[in-house]
Order: structure tokens, then sequence, then C-alpha cells
């Protein structure tokens, strides 16, 4: 589990034993109950298996495939594969790759609605981009209409394994990731994947080094 859920869980206990105790309204102690129970679910942390295998990218959270598309960046064409993160799915992110973390940068922004394409762009949301076997492939933790905390435990420079914890969204939000344009996409819209067990797509053979 992700330590803030102890944080938020035990809050809430203490709440609901001091209603108890100075009201002697036991009943009063069940809605403080539930949410540390919620949040004692929310940040929970599962292991996963981790796919092996050369140029295999794999989701860096859970969620729902909203869209996959091909835009075009300064560096040249991407696809970008979006997965929206709803409050009932595990919120800690991985890397999609493994490698140097060659760019992490953090962006302020709004909170628009995480289905809303737009948000894509105008939210608050942390951009990292991960260099290594040969490729490079970047991902957006973006911050949803209920997010309002974005968690990314690591800077520039950093060394990162495929499938790796590297930070979580708290609540509703979205992950976008940005492939390079000849890789093989593994899954399409309205699929629903785990963050780093679920491979988003593949480097032709020969492509990863």
């Amino acid at each position: 589990m992700v330590r803030d859920g102890y944080y938020y869980g035990f809050v809430f206990l203490a709440v609901a034993v001091a209603l108890g105790l100075l009201t002697g309204c036991w009943w009063l102690s069940i809605a403080p109950v539930l949410l540390a129970a919620f949040f004692l679910w929310f940040f929970r942390d599962p292991r996963r298996t981790i796919p092996t295998g050369p140029g295999l990218i794999v989701s860096p959270g859970d969620g729902l495939v909203t869209e996959t598309v091909t835009i075009d960046t300064p560096a040249g064409p991407r696809q970008r594969i979006s997965i929206f993160l709803s409050v009932f799915n595990v919120h800690v992110n991985r890397a999609p790759i493994g490698g140097v973390l060659s760019s992490v940068r953090y962006q302020k922004g709004q909170y628009l609605n995480a289905m809303n394409p737009a948000s894509a762009d105008r939210n608050e949301q942390n951009i990292a981009t991960v260099s290594g076997e040969g490729i490079e492939v970047t991902f957006k933790q973006i911050a949803g209409l209920l997010a309002r905390r974005i968690v990314f435990n690591l800077k520039e420079g950093d060394t990162v394994e495929r499938g790796q914890r590297v930070g979580l969204i708290k609540f509703g939000s979205r992950v976008d990731v940005l492939l390079p344009a000849e890789a093989e996409l593994r899954v399409k819209v309205r699929d629903r994947v785990k963050g780093g067990a679920s491979v988003l797509a593949a480097m032709p053979q020969g492509e990863a080094q």
C-alpha cells in the first residue's frame, strides 16, 4: 500500500473513535470508518508481473484505453495512447520501459475532466521521458476533475526499470503515453490495462537495441 493510504486511513479512524467517545453516539462513527476503509483500499499497491522481452512498452497505469492516435510533435510523428483512471483503479504509476529519465517536467494547469481531449494539453501534469532500449517513450501523469496532486518520486538522470513504480496521481486522472511512430500497438480503444503488466506496444524486431 502507498504510504498516503495509511495516513488518510488512520486519520479517519481517529476521527471515528473521537466522535464515539465524545458524543457517545457510535453511529456517528460510521461515515469516518467508511472513509478510512475507502482510502486504505484506494491507495492499494498490488504486485505485478512485469513482461520480459526486447522492445516491449508496458502501461504506466491501470485504466481504460480511451484513444490511440498518431500526432505530430517537434520530434516528428508519434503514436499516443490515452488511459483514463477512474476513482476505482489503482493509481500507482510505473515506467513504460527501462532506461534513463532524460527529461522530467512539471506543468501547472487546469483540472478539466480527464475524459476531455483538451486535458492532455491544458491540465496540470508531469511529463517524463525515458530513453533506453534504443527508443524514447514519453508518458504524462495528467490531473483530472478530482485529482489535486501528482506525485513523481524520481528526477532527471535517474535510471528506471520497465514496470518500476515511479509515482501516483490522487483520484480520477489520465495517463498519456507517446510512442515511436513505428511501434506495433497491442491494445485498442475500450481495452482495460494494468500498470506494469499490460503490454501497450512492441517495437518491430530489430528496432529496439
